[in-house]
């Protein structure tokens, strides 16, 4: 059962209220943001929530039991609220929120009513509406180690132990020439061809510096790199941006004994049954169904 504050439940007792919606956004990276549907700007725990945002709430829904509840803020997108771009790049994905019921006359006088993330986000005519998703939206997320055949480590992290920092494995470039958008040109990157595919691309200078984004095909013909990107860049993509790119891992056993002389901290199973194996029947006299391993 919820708790509410004494001085809260007594404005509620009172003939007449003065209450507004506050949202209090942290991003990943911890910039925090607050709106309010108020006319005014308010102020209460180091926060201060804007009126200019046009911020308002559209929708909301509670739910029983593990249900995932949830709701919907709507608003323009303005340079002191949420931007296009900003939401483009990503920076707001699954950022946290705190939803609050606030009695503008004396914001002491407050109460919180859900903690949620920003789930998907709807853009047109230059406005937004922002899904908002209860905390129980996290038991629907994959959790713990996955067996599978490839590897459930993501190259260069703690469980794979491949050092990304080494020039074996990556290196900076500039662009030469670019469509602007999904492809570039650089030179002199000093991978072989397809290096790269599968890895990441890292915005060092220019309007997306800070980015990355996954590397769809990389080709490596006669000391000149193209690189095709999996996702749109936010902001032109622009000749003299420098960039910086990592080696692609396809997380099989072969590649990783292969490419990254990493088999020792490989994570995968690779010789679990498929499913073709597991739904064929069974032929009379067919060797190696006793149980045992099919690799001695």
């Amino acid at each position: 059962m919820r708790s509410i504050p004494l001085n809260f439940a007594a404005h509620m007792a009172e003939g007449t209220t003065t209450l507004c919606h506050c949202w209090k956004l942290i991003r990943q990276d911890g910039h925090t943001f607050g709106f309010t549907d108020h006319d005014r700007d308010l102020a209460f725990g180091g926060t201060i929530f804007t009126a200019r945002s046009g911020l308002e709430a559209a929708e909301a829904t509670a739910e029983l039991g593990f249900a995932v509840g949830g709701g919907e803020v709507a608003g323009a997108l303005m340079s002191a609220g949420l931007t296009e771009d900003d939401i483009s790049s990503g920076r707001y994905d699954d950022a946290s929120v705190e939803t609050w019921l606030v009695n503008w006359s004396n914001v002491e006088e407050r109460l919180l009513l859900d903690i949620g993330s920003i789930g998907e986000i709807r853009r047109a005519d230059g406005s937004f509406v922002a899904e908002l998703r209860g905390v129980m939206h996290r038991l629907d997320e994959e959790r713990g180690r996955l067996f599978r055949a490839t590897c459930s480590a993501d190259l260069g992290d703690a469980k794979c132990g491949v050092n990304l920092s080494s020039t074996a494995y990556a290196d900076t470039g500039t662009v030469t020439r670019t469509d602007g958008a999904l492809g570039i040109v650089a030179s002199d990157i000093g991978f072989a061809d397809n290096w790269c595919t599968g890895g990441k691309l890292t915005w060092l200078t220019g309007d997306n510096a800070g980015l990355s984004v996954e590397i769809k095909v990389h080709r490596a013909i006669n000391g000149v790199d193209e690189f095709d990107l999996w996702q749109r860049a936010p902001q032109a993509i622009k000749v003299g941006d420098t960039f910086r790119v990592t080696a692609g891992c396809d997380k099989t056993h072969g590649m990783c004994r292969r490419k990254f002389n990493n088999i020792v901290n490989f994570r995968g199973f690779p010789h679990m049954p498929g499913n073709d194996f597991i739904i064929r029947m069974p032929q009379q006299g067919e060797p190696g169904l006793d149980g045992g391993s099919f690799f001695k």
